[in-house]
């Protein structure tokens, strides 16, 4: 009896055939790590509790260093608060929305305070008004872009602060019957409409723009960044963020009542002691060549 033939042996693949079998210059595609000075790559702080209370030490601490300065811009928060209370009379619908616009100009007017109060901790100049004046120049662009959006937030809050009103009144109030009429019983629904629709807009305003503009003066990063991070510092410490928020509208309002004066000190007080929150949250930058 005939054995039957064996198997054909197969060719079994070896590392060496495989290789030659790849297209000649074929570089296999390796992910590149992420850049090392991407807004995400930033390590935020992580805050205390009682961390706002001692940046308005640490702002009182400036305002003081710098006393001419911070009464300057304290006269322009003076005056915006008077063109506030015109526009109140003229248009009380917007009076939310612009109070929420006075708050949002705010940053935008302490920038010559950031300045300073990064020239008392850096300690390679003496602040000065000049130099606060002109502390701008460097990112104009940014902050063009940056003040677009929040304009843009500005002109929703104000549609839809026209659109609550709009809703529930056949006709704007005039100023003289205004608090009557908004706290009347039957408008209840209003106010509590009305808050939840500012407390959403003023939220939305405040996360994004908490320490965008320090860190944009300092940094010269973009807005987007600037923003990017300024949401990451409120979502990692959202008690403490909550808490600064109120404290600024508590003394804001308070700087308000006696005939805005106390906003000659409140304003630049508060710009200071801003600064020194986004110094908290964000690693330092190099002063070296400021």
């Amino acid at each position: 009896m005939s054995r039957a033939a064996p198997p054909p042996e197969v060719a079994q693949p070896n590392a060496e055939s495989e290789f030659k079998a790849t297209p000649e210059g074929y570089v296999p595609y390796v992910p590149p790590p992420p850049p090392a000075n991407s807004v995400f790559s930033l390590k935020l702080a992580t805050l205390p509790t009682s961390a706002p209370f001692t940046w308005l030490v640490k702002g009182w601490q400036d305002y003081k260093r710098c006393p001419k300065i911070g009464l300057f811009y304290g006269l322009c928060f003076f005056i915006m608060g008077h063109a506030l209370w015109f526009v109140f009379h003229a248009a009380p619908a917007y009076v939310l929305a612009l109070s929420a616009g006075f708050l949002l100009v705010g940053p935008f007017l302490c920038l010559g305070i950031y300045d300073a109060s990064r020239a008392c901790e850096s300690g390679v100049r003496r602040p000065s008004l000049k130099a606060s004046l002109v502390a701008w120049g460097p990112t104009k662009g940014t902050m063009a872009i940056f003040a677009v959006l929040l304009l843009i937030l500005e002109m929703l809050w104000g549609r839809a602060s026209l659109v609550v009103f709009a809703v529930t009144f056949n006709s704007l109030p005039t100023t003289e019957n205004l608090l009557a009429e908004i706290v009347r019983v039957e408008n209840l629904e209003f106010l509590i409409t009305y808050t939840l629709v500012g407390a959403a807009f003023a939220g939305l305003i405040f996360v994004t723009s908490a320490i965008s503009i320090p860190m944009i003066l300092d940094r010269q990063t973009d807005a987007v960044s600037a923003s990017l991070t300024s949401i990451r510092a409120c979502l990692q410490n959202p008690g403490v963020m909550l808490l600064w928020g109120a404290l600024i509208t508590g003394i804001v309002v308070v700087a308000m009542l006696p005939y805005f004066l106390g906003l000659l000190l409140a304003g630049p007080w508060l710009g200071h002691a801003t600064w020194h929150a986004y110094r908290s949250i964000v690693p330092a930058a190099d002063f070296s060549a400021r």
